[in-house]
């Protein structure tokens, strides 16, 4: 059988669908209201609308409405809506929808078609809900596995990345709802978002963070790109027309909206003249008031609003949203062609990491009992904190899935493993003083943002728990907190918690802290040392240290502040390091004939507006290292948007799954797994490293000092092209995946078209299943110069394909290859080139392994 991959510059569906029968007979239908070129009338219409507009109507219709556009009743506009959720339909009300895994589990299928199907689907859940703009997908590269918004995002190389939005999109749009790629650009961590400024250089640019957007557009014709909060080379995404104008329309052709981020505009007139469409949530700066004396004055051009207006209008005709309601009675608020498809997107982008001893798949008939034990064993986490928190209808735990899959047969045990932060925090106990101290903390209150002067008030609390909006909180009242955050004064306070905590024992005690992140900062010190600072980076939601205490006690001190009217949640919670784990669970992991640890993240410790430990949260390791201790059957399943730091049990636990944030459906494609019914397929979008120490953005991550200026010091070198560069040899390296059955690849060659003068070509090869089970491989092509002028990476992904097959079938594959295939890009030309004429085309199933190599002399330089 053959099977083509997608060429990497096509733009139509059906590109998409040849990449996957999986797709082509799926069960959701693509309507006609995708979006179209206008024709005359339609254009005619658009024109007259923009001439009939006041000035004042059309500074208003740039103004964003919380979420969406404002309709203009008295020519027939309007209103268009828009919902966050890029891995579900997000009600602002917090109203349940299908929620899908997040988007590096969909990177982890390298599956391009499933992400159709996965487009379509929140497509269809948009029309249900009236809504014309889903603001996803996002695809910011992965440069370090502490950004606490990887999850959202599809891994560290751009064209991986790019297919998959391109698959995505073309699915979404196809339903008639616009996506929305963001955040354009350089948002590649958490920390300082709205100050942090990103320094790259115009090659990284254009090849590592550029690509996946310019695929976007110029594949997927995505109708919307959102601008990031950020600077890029020291001005804001929102008012830079570098980005916004000479890349973004003139270079690649963009024609749809351009919007900010909530809250990312930061001056009318660089917003204005810097190509922004939209600002949202609302005409903070793009209003009347501060751009009607600006055109007055001849700095910003009506011309330059009207532009704006029918950027909307256009991008409006064009989904016919004009002439019809968006929302679609025909289609079931709860889809059920949606489950499956939900599913599917947990199953694929599962990736098995470690299999000693073919400990996997679990045989139903020998396993007469299973331990589930660990924070994310239920009730499950779909999805990350922050504007991705998507809450689904029924969220399938592993303790769920695990429990239907195995039926009356076998009895399944549970146990959370380790306590709640906020049970720790209720079970730490202090006193006001070394001796004789009252019970509680001393709270003390300041009226502005560094503790100074005197305190407005001060109390005894008994806790270390100041009260305020959780991350779920927020997610469940998104209305409410877009009042709060954008129409209410700011609010500048500070507090500090100071108290003594007696330590039993001499022995090791974990500190736990989890904060509100963004808009906020924090701080602990113990016996006046500083053990834990967030107070001007949100390095994360929920920091933890172990550290050696004498027994007797010591002084803890809290610090925090807060600079909007939605944060100040903290909690600190201490316990001694050999007890943080339940002797429950211990015992009855020893009674268990296998151990299944749910370990990873949740809403609270990994998402938007701070980033996230490396380390697994507080406790987990603990857990995985006892739970194996008493059972050497062990399976760890991690719930994460990139690696951990495994180092302290990875060598003892013989089966290991990444299972990412796999959405609703999570539980029940990890017993599906678990057991055999699926054969597992992910591979890895992003490298694992073994230490933190070895990431090629570890040095430069964070700025320097007070320094606002994060420089991407490691250039083009990012991901698997700085491993390699640097000679470190990961854990796991990009691509990497493990399956129930072995494959083989065979017979390479490349094929040339030199006709037309043009670099364009084809690699060809096949896929064999060698084993007994049915699976799926994902064939990765790597192209390497072999004598560059300039310095490049030793291997760059520029094919791929997921290919199923039966024990003992082969696949012909088919990659097409270009120009660009082979280009970097040259600085001083302003332009994509082709060094020489030798290359290296590598084949395998990890940049690791790749066992077919062939040499290429092209034809053509391409130039």
């Amino acid at each position: 059988m053959r099977s083509k991959l997608c060429h990497p510059f096509k733009s139509s569906l059906l590109t998409v669908l040849a990449l996957s029968a999986a797709f082509a007979i799926s069960s959701i239908p693509v309507p006609a209201q995708a979006p179209h070129s206008l024709d005359a009338a339609e254009q005619q219409k658009v024109d007259r609308l923009v001439k009939q507009m006041t000035l004042q109507q059309k500074l208003d219709y740039i103004g964003g409405t919380g979420f969406g556009v404002r309709a203009v009743p008295s020519l027939g506009i309007p209103a268009l809506d828009m919902s966050d959720g890029p891995y579900g339909t997000r009600s602002n009300s917090g109203f349940p929808s299908t929620t899908y895994g997040a988007g590096i589990n969909m990177a982890a299928s390298w599956d391009p078609a499933l992400a159709a199907r996965v487009g379509a689907g929140i497509g269809r859940d948009a029309r249900a809900r009236g809504v014309h703009f889903m603001l996803g997908p996002g695809v910011n590269i992965y440069r370090s596995p502490r950004n606490g918004r990887n999850f959202e995002y599809f891994g560290e190389d751009p064209f991986l990345s790019g297919q998959i939005a391109v698959g995505y999109i073309i699915g979404m749009q196809e339903q008639g709802v616009s996506a929305t790629v963001k955040h354009y650009l350089g948002n590649n961590s958490e920390f300082l978002r709205h100050d942090s400024d990103s320094e790259i250089d115009e090659r990284t640019l254009r090849e590592i963070y550029l690509p996946a957007f310019e695929a976007a557009v110029k594949q997927g014709h995505v109708s919307s790109v959102m601008d990031s909060y950020n600077l890029i080379n020291g001005q804001h995404a929102t008012q830079n027309g570098y980005f916004n104008i000479d890349i973004l329309r003139n270079e690649w052709g963009f024609k749809g909206v351009l919007m900010s981020d909530w809250d990312a505009t930061y001056d009318a007139i660089g917003a204005a003249n810097g190509g922004l469409d939209i600002e949202e949530p609302g005409g903070k700066f793009m209003n009347n008031g501060s751009l009607g004396p600006a055109i007055q004055g001849g700095k910003v051009p009506e011309a330059t609003i009207d532009e704006k207006v029918r950027h909307i209008l256009e991008t409006a005709a064009s989904y016919g949203w004009l002439n019809r309601d968006q929302h679609d009675t025909s289609i079931s608020f709860v889809d059920a062609k949606n489950r499956e498809v939900a599913l599917d997107s947990a199953r694929e982008g599962t990736v098995l990491l470690k299999n000693v001893g073919n400990l996997l798949p679990l045989d139903k008939s020998a396993v007469k009992t299973i331990l589930v034990v660990g924070p994310d064993a239920y009730p499950g986490v779909p999805v990350g904190g922050g504007s991705a928190g998507v809450v689904p209808f029924h969220m399938v735990s592993a303790l769920e899935g695990i429990s239907n899959e195995v039926g009356a047969a076998t009895t399944v045990l549970y146990d959370r493993g380790v306590p709640t932060l906020s049970h720790l925090a209720s079970a730490t106990e202090f006193t006001t003083d070394a001796k004789n101290g009252k019970a509680g903390m001393t709270l003390e209150t300041f009226k502005n943002l560094d503790l100074s002067g005197a305190p407005a008030s001060k109390t005894v609390t008994r806790h270390a728990v100041l009260e305020g909006l959780t991350i779920k909180d927020v997610i469940a009242n998104v209305d409410a907190v877009i009042e709060m955050l954008f129409n209410s004064p700011p609010a500048e306070v500070s507090h500090r918690l100071t108290g003594f905590y007696n330590a039993a024992t001499s022995t090791k005690y974990i500190f736990a802290l989890e904060d509100s992140g963004e808009g906020s900062g924090n701080r602990v010190y113990v016996d006046d040392k500083l053990v834990i600072d967030n107070w001007k980076i949100v390095r994360a939601f929920q920091p933890h240290l172990t550290l050696e205490l004498a027994a007797g006690p010591h002084k803890i001190v809290v610090e925090e502040w807060q600079k909007t009217p939605i944060g100040g949640h903290v909690v600190l919670g201490i316990v001694p390091e050999d007890k943080v784990v339940n002797s429950q669970a211990v015992q009855l992991a020893a009674k268990a004939d296998v151990v299944l640890v749910e370990a990873g993240f949740e809403e609270e410790s990994e998402g938007e507006g701070g980033d996230r430990t490396f380390s697994l949260p507080y406790g987990q390791t603990e857990l995985i290292r006892e739970m194996v201790a008493a059972n050497p059957k062990v399976v760890v399943a991690i719930t994460s948007g990139g690696n951990v730091d495994s180092t302290q049990w990875i060598d003892r636990v013989p089966a290991v799954l990444e299972t990412w944030y796999a959405g609703q459906q999570a539980g029940q494609a990890l017993a599906e797994i678990l057991f055999g019914d699926v054969n597992p397929s992910g591979h890895l979008p992003a490298t694992f490293e073994r230490k933190a120490e070895d990431n090629p953005t570890f040095a430069s991550y964070y700025p320097e000092g007070d320094s606002k200026r994060v420089d991407y010091k490691e250039g083009i070198f990012v991901g698997y092209r700085g491993y390699e560069k640097n000679k470190v040899k990961p854990l796991f390296p990009f691509g990497y995946g493990l399956s129930y059955t072995t494959f083989k690849f065979a017979n390479l060659k490349v094929d040339q078209n030199d006709s037309g003068g043009e670099v364009k070509g084809v690699a060809s090869f096949d896929v064999t299943n060698t084993g007994s089970r049915k699976g799926a491989e994902v064939a990765q092509l790597y192209v390497t110069e072999d004598h560059p002028k300039v310095p490049r990476p030793e291997h760059e992904l520029k094919g791929f394909l997921r290919v199923e097959l039966s024990p003992g079938e082969t696949k012909h594959v088919e990659i097409p290859l270009e120009a660009r295939s082979f280009s970097y890009y040259d600085v001083a030309a302003k332009r994509w080139a082709i060094g020489s004429n030798r290359f290296t085309i590598s084949v395998g199933d990890s940049v690791e392994s790749l066992p077919l190599k062939t040499g290429v002399t092209l034809k053509s330089s391409g130039n």
